[in-house]
């Protein structure tokens, strides 16, 4: 057995260890941390199947951002742990009984699956030759020329998730001075100021 076999073993049972750990986990923050290690474990699976560009893309985005922005809204939003403790026990049976529905239907598509004769052919025909050109450049060229569209949709969701992010943790205090510079820059000096004559050993 290669080192590259044995450094595949190694991040995929890191991966689904981390990921079940995702799931089960009680504390909102360890489960956040936990989908960290996932995606830096994927991201080791990516650089062992050759693209690198995709892995880098992998930490910096998800686990530089969205990972990120995940621990962020979590730490700032007041969770009560023995409340959604309660509200967990009780769906437990009902998100069992989707997760055997799931895994059933996971095993019998997989039992099922089979390449058709000119799939080769077909996916071959989407990817330019990685021996002419590199991988960085031919994922670049299918995202910003391609699915320059689908690329836009889903940026436009990362939008959407960070403005919902910021709408979940932003909180309006009364009793907190905030700057606001119009009103500042509409002050009228003849309202705001007064003029006073203070004669010398006399106080105000």
């Amino acid at each position: 057995m290669s080192v590259a076999d044995l450094a595949f073993y190694a991040f995929a049972i890191v991966t689904v260890v981390a990921a079940l750990l995702v799931t089960i986990s009680r504390n909102p923050v360890h489960s956040v941390l936990w989908l960290i290690l996932t995606f830096f474990s994927s991201a080791g699976l990516l650089v062992l199947l050759g693209a690198e560009f995709v892995a880098m893309l992998l930490v910096i985005v998800y686990v530089g951002a969205v990972a990120v922005l995940f621990l962020f809204v979590v730490m700032m939003l007041d969770v009560d742990f023995a409340e959604l403790k309660g509200e967990m026990a009780r769906t437990m049976p009902l998100a069992l009984l989707i997760g055997a529905i799931l895994l059933i239907q996971l095993v019998m598509a997989f039992s099922a699956w089979k390449f058709a004769d000119g799939a080769m052919g077909l996916r071959a025909n989407i990817t330019p030759d990685l021996a002419e050109i590199h991988n960085t450049k031919a994922l670049g060229l299918l995202i910003y020329d391609k699915y320059f569209i689908l690329f836009q949709m889903a940026g436009m969701v990362l939008l959407v998730a960070m403005i919902g992010a910021i709408t979940l943790t932003l909180r309006h205090r009364t009793n907190v001075k905030r700057q606001n510079v119009m009103v500042q820059m509409s002050r009228d000096p003849a309202k705001t100021m007064e003029m006073r004559d203070v004669k010398p050993g006399q106080g105000l």
